[in-house]
């Protein structure tokens, strides 16, 4: 067994998120696991960049109000409770509602091998986006 003591939280770096997002590093495991677990924390119309995880992402809400989308998709609106699970290789984005904080678990795997990133970082999610025009 191995205990981790809790980390400081990280604040969202600007060239992958809009607005104020922090996030705490859960379990960050060594190999041969490849779990990566976050708990993020997004402001009101707080958001990430489209993104694509090599072997995808499950986001589970925990509190608040949110939106995530896949791209060439709807916009879909998050409650406490939902799961929301990305293909590897799909684009999305998710974060906030516009007037709602919002938080959830972010949970994927690492590559199994150690040349293929964990995942790719694209362009902001403009406004017309993220209201859905």
């Amino acid at each position: 067994m191995h205990v981790q003591p809790r980390s400081s939280s990280i604040k969202g770096p600007a060239h992958m998120f809009t607005g104020d997002v922090w996030y705490d590093v859960l379990a960050r495991a060594e190999r041969p696991s490849r779990l990566r677990v976050n708990l993020v924390r997004f402001a009101p119309g707080a958001r990430s960049a489209w993104h694509a995880h090599a072997v995808g992402q499950t986001l589970h809400v925990t509190e608040g109000l949110g939106r995530a989308q896949v791209r060439d998709h709807a916009i879909v609106e998050l409650h406490p409770g939902d799961t929301v699970q990305t293909a590897p290789g799909e684009w999305h984005w998710h974060g906030a509602a516009p007037d709602h904080f919002m938080s959830h678990l972010a949970v994927w795997e690492a590559p199994a091998d150690d040349e293929t990133p964990e995942h790719e970082w694209g362009d902001h999610v403009t406004d017309e986006e993220y209201r859905g025009r």
